[in-house]
């Protein structure tokens, strides 16, 4: 009876799996397959002009994302694992009630900011950096307002990446006459490394993918930006305007194709050099 059980729930588990992977490829390949059929060199050398017709192809767009993606890590990556390492690292030798209470309500603020809708950041950022420090519809305040998203994600992984790590490792390092410090710098990250990478890439996967943020700070202008100043629009702001604005849904379609391939790309390059970074740190 045991055994069948076991049998059971390996097969219900294993079938499940299977679904979840035929689901998401079944969306990848459709898209991916209706969106090829209207890709040409021109596709990714020219930039959109606008109008109904959705006319030209998505050269400022990938350029935007890029410039878009860099910022944003720039400045969410340091903040962000500046206060995992602090959580984990520091956080539990504070001393007084005020640090502690600080701390919890850290916590509580990573939790809570980790499940807000990303236009309310959007919002956030469009009365702050838009307005307020008149950025405008630019670069900068998209950038700002897309590291206030993905700060929460990245502080939660690396919280997770560094729990994982064994207290041996910290102990054998202390014991060995290294300071905190040179323990977290010289082994404690380097264990860690893999983990804190995937929320990098959660986050920087997350800022190809978004729209609503970038609806209202980053302007939507078609043009290629060219200062922290400028407008633009990424790949995925693109997609919305196109299916949504204009008669073009095979450029839409197109668009989207090219964007599923790059965020795979992505993943794939991100995860083979982390792997090859683990490696070479044990």
């Amino acid at each position: 009876m045991r055994k069948l059980v076991q049998n059971t729930a390996f097969t219900v588990f294993w079938m499940a799996g299977l679904v979840a992977v035929l689901i998401m490829l079944s969306v990848v390949g459709y898209v991916v397959f209706k969106g090829f059929a209207d890709i040409t060199p021109e596709f990714f050398t020219t930039s959109p002009r606008g109008g109904l017709s959705g006319e030209g192809g998505i050269q400022s767009t990938i350029i935007t994302t890029v410039y878009l993606v860099v910022l944003t890590l720039l400045v969410a990556t340091p903040l962000g694992v500046g206060a995992g390492i602090y959580l984990v690292e520091y956080a539990d030798q504070a001393r007084g009630g005020f640090m502690k209470r600080m701390t919890s309500a850290a916590r509580f603020g990573v939790e809570t900011l980790a499940g807000v809708p990303s236009i309310i950041f959007g919002l956030f950022g469009y009365a702050l950096f838009v307005t307020a420090l008149k950025l405008g519809f630019s670069l900068a305040s998209a950038a700002l307002a897309g590291s206030c998203l993905i700060i929460p994600v990245i502080i939660r992984t690396t919280e997770e990446s560094l729990k994982a790590v064994p207290n041996s490792y910290r102990e054998g390092s202390l014991a060995l006459g290294a300071s905190r410090w040179e323990t977290i710098w010289k082994v404690i990250l380097p264990s860690a490394f893999p983990g804190i990478t995937t929320g990098i890439v959660l986050g920087a996967g997350r800022i190809v993918s978004e729209t609503a943020i970038f609806f209202v700070t980053l302007g939507g202008s078609y043009r290629t930006p060219t200062s922290l100043l400028s407008s633009g629009r990424s790949m995925a702001l693109h997609v919305y305007y196109l299916a949504m604005e204009t008669r073009a849904f095979d450029k839409a379609m197109a668009t989207a194709a090219v964007l599923v391939v790059l965020v795979i790309l992505m993943n794939l390059s991100i995860n083979m050099i982390s792997r090859r970074i683990s490696r070479d740190t044990r």
